[in-house]
This record gives structure tokens, C-alpha cells and sequence, in this order.
């Protein structure tokens, strides 16, 4: 039997090609949204999606927090239980909360000449890197750390290669890690700027950044509690590390000293710096895209939620809501950072 010869005439239409649907644009976090964040340092203790919590309560919208214990090495790899990460993650975008920042724990010293310490250091920034990725922080600041004896180029260049070896085998997403200016004290790297901008050279790979301090910037010796100071210590900023990798700042007020090298924090307005400094700090357009993170102390309860407030009073962006205590005023829905900045006469008259 002859073979019946099956031939189709297949015409090519682009139509018919597969094409697959684009990747869906980024989702925009809730806080990116050019209102001015004004966060607090809240504690974990008991649960740690009750820091979120505590953060909105006190009136902030954004916040800081150790991830684990600040002044132990942490047992095993202290990892978060995915749980707990998942529902802290969930709080968060309800609560809208952000920036996140995390603070590394006090004992890591990525430039100690110790090679034991120096090992477990970077061990325990990879645990905090770890853990800051689980809770989607968008920060994580950690201080540069100590020479104890070495150079500083060498301190420095210790820094710089710990930090390469602390990210290995992790997958960043959008986290940044941010290098604390210091106010000086003893052997430790970043007092001076030059020191950070030279860590940051060193790493070009790595998406770093730099938290400044106003107590410690004070205590280092920038006059940052006068006008003229202010714009000296920011133009220095800008030429030597760029203000564009600026993205917190801790707002503390300084109980040492100018240029003394000591770091004492002080509740706002009741330390050497002032009320009236903090109120252009708060304000500077060149500080416009930061978030301001206190970390002051509290002596009695309510220190935390007052600090709060007054720096949303300084900002001029305070309104009362109806049992909601006090809230950022906002402008068709952004705040307006142009307001202008009141300080209490009584604080006027203190000062003159």
C-alpha cells in the first residue's frame, strides 16, 4: 500500500509567538514617600514585632533595634524563627512603618589585630547581616571599630576586608550597610571622615553607606551647634564622604563636651548642642532624604515619647489628632519640610 503524504502548510504568524508577561515593577515601600521620618530606638524584649508596636505608640514612623542581645555574643547562629520574621514583616506594613534600621551588636570589632576576636567579629556581623535580611531591614549601622594598638591604615584596611568577608554567601535585596561616624574615644575608626571614605574606597562592591551621629560629630569637635558650624560640618561631609550616601542620622543631644571625644548621649534640648541646633539639623535641605533616629537616654518614663515630640515640634509639623495624641501635620498628604522652626521661650531665654 502506497504511503499517503501528510504535508501541512504552516505559515508563521508573530501572533502565535510565546511572550511572556514583564516582570512587575518594584512595590515602592509606604515610607518612601518624601515625608520626613522621625524614629525612635525601641526594645525587642519579649517579642520582637513589639518593637514595631511601641515605635507607633510613641508617636514615631520609623525605627531602630538590635536584632539580638547588643552586649553578648550571640549562642549558634542566633538565627530569627521564620514565624517571628514573617510576622514582623506583616506588622510592619501595617503599622507603615520605616526605615528599619538595625543596630550591630557593641562587641564587633572589624579592625581588632586580635585574629580570634577579629574572626568572631566578622562571624557575628555575618549573623547580623543574616538576621537584618530576614526582617527586610533597609539598614543595618554598625561601628566601624577599634586599631587597639595598630595603625590606622591598618585598622582601616582590616575593616574594609572583615566587611567583604562578613556578606559572603548572602543575599543583600535592598539592605545597606551604613558606617557610624564615633566621637573619637580611644582607638576607634571614624571619628574622621577621611577614615570612612576610605573604607568605603576600599569595598566599591559592597552597598555601603554612612550614619552620622550628631552627639558623636559634636564631641569630635564640629560646631554643629552654631549655624556657621552646621553648614561647615555638612560642605566637609559633602567633599569628603557625599552626602547622597548619608541616609540616618542619629539625633542625640551630648552631655561631653566639644571636641572632648566622649560619647554621652543627652535628651534633646538638654544637652550642650540645644534645642535651637536640633531645629536646623531637623530641617536642612541637604539632610532632607535622612531619617532621624534617636537614641537617647531614659532616665524616667515618658524621656522616650517626649524626645519624640519635640522633634516633630522643631520639624512645625504637629497636629492633635482625636485620641490619637500627637501626629505629623501633613500637607495633601506629604509633610512640608519648609515650616518653619519653634523653639519654647523659655529655651530662648535659657540660652541668651
Amino acid at each position: 500500500m502506497a504511503e499517503q503524504n501528510y504535508r501541512i502548510d504552516a505559515t508563521f504568524d508573530p501572533a502565535d509567538e510565546y511572550r511572556p508577561e514583564p516582570p512587575a515593577p518594584p512595590e515602592i515601600p509606604a515610607w518612601k514617600d518624601g515625608s520626613i521620618r522621625i524614629g525612635i530606638h525601641t526594645s525587642i524584649a519579649g517579642d520582637i514585632a513589639g518593637a514595631l508596636d511601641l515605635a507607633h505608640g510613641l508617636g514615631a514612623n520609623a525605627l531602630q533595634i538590635f536584632s539580638s542581645s547588643p552586649r553578648m555574643w550571640a549562642s549558634g547562629t542566633a538565627r530569627i524563627a521564620d514565624v517571628d520574621a514573617v510576622r514582623f514583616r506583616e506588622r510592619r506594613r501595617e503599622l507603615k512603618l520605616g526605615p528599619l534600621v538595625i543596630h550591630a551588636n557593641y562587641l564587633i570589632n572589624l579592625a581588632s589585630p586580635n585574629p580570634v576576636l577579629r574572626v568572631r567579629s566578622i562571624q557575628a556581623f555575618h549573623q547580623e547581616i543574616v538576621r537584618a535580611v530576614a526582617l527586610e531591614a533597609d539598614y543595618l549601622v554598625i561601628h566601624p571599630g577599634a586599631g587597639m594598638g595598630a595603625s590606622v591604615e591598618a585598622a582601616v584596611s582590616a575593616i574594609a576586608q572583615s566587611l567583604k568577608q562578613a556578606v559572603r554567601g548572602v543575599k543583600l535585596g535592598d539592605l545597606r550597610i551604613l558606617l557610624e561616624n564615633t566621637a573619637g574615644q580611644g582607638s576607634s575608626v571614624g571619628s574622621r571622615l577621611e577614615e570612612l571614605k576610605g573604607i568605603l574606597d576600599a569595598c566599591p562592591d559592597l552597598p555601603l553607606g554612612v550614619c552620622i551621629d550628631t552627639a558623636h560629630t559634636f564631641a569630635a569637635g564640629w560646631k554643629i551647634h552654631t549655624q556657621e558650624g552646621l553648614t561647615e560640618a555638612l560642605s566637609h561631609l559633602d567633599r569628603i564622604v557625599g552626602l547622597d550616601r548619608v541616609h540616618v542620622v542619629h539625633v542625640n543631644d551630648s552631655k561631653a563636651k566639644l571636641g572632648s571625644r566622649v560619647d554621652r548621649h543627652q535628651h534633646i534640648g538638654k544637652g550642650l548642642i540645644g534645642l535651637e541646633a536640633f531645629g536646623r539639623i531637623l530641617n536642612h535641605p541637604l539632610l532632607a532624604k535622612c531619617a532621624f533616629i534617636l537614641e537617647t537616654p531614659i532616665d524616667k518614663p515618658g524621656d522616650d515619647r517626649r524626645n519624640v515630640a519635640t522633634l516633630w515640634k522643631l520639624t512645625g509639623r504637629m497636629v492633635r489628632g482625636k485620641g490619637q495624641g500627637m501626629q505629623p501635620r501633613r500637607k495633601h498628604g506629604i509633610q512640608s519640610r519648609t515650616a518653619k522652626v519653634s523653639v519654647p521661650r523659655k529655651a530662648r531665654s535659657r540660652r541668651k
